[in-house]
């Protein structure tokens, strides 16, 4: 099993407060897993854009984002998600862990729903990638 890290903390100067997210990438068969911990706005979107388009350079079957652990989802983490989609095609599925109101109600609410299948935990996920 492939595993990658990446740890990023982002402060806004002056600001007290901060955004810390932290993306992890892993392979179940041919599966890339992209899981994602804290804070998913304008500032830790990024990170999770390269895990993504790094998963999607390796020719995985498919790609699942895990927001399980995700505490905050602006709408930057949206547009990543949105962006992957339309980078993937036809050729890769793309699809979310998603379960609670900071995940899985934004994404309905913006249509991301619509386009993405949105999974209440990885199990969900994986199987229907395996299926």
């Amino acid at each position: 099993m492939n595993e990658q890290a990446a740890e990023g903390t982002s402060a806004s100067s002056g600001a007290a407060s901060s955004s810390t997210c932290v993306v992890t990438e892993r392979w179940v068969d041919r599966v890339a897993v992209v899981s994602v911990a804290g804070v998913v706005d304008m500032l830790t979107s990024p990170q999770l854009e390269t895990a993504i388009n790094g998963a999607l350079e390796q020719g995985p079957a498919g790609v699942v984002v895990d927001f399980t652990d995700v505490e905050f989802l602006a709408s930057a983490g949206m547009g990543v998600l949105v962006a992957a989609h339309d980078k993937a095609g036809s050729d890769v599925s793309i699809s979310v862990v998603a379960d609670g109101p900071a995940t899985s109600r934004p994404l309905k609410l913006v249509g991301i729903a619509d386009i993405l299948s949105l999974y209440p935990n990885l199990d969900e996920a994986l199987a229907a990638h395996t299926a």
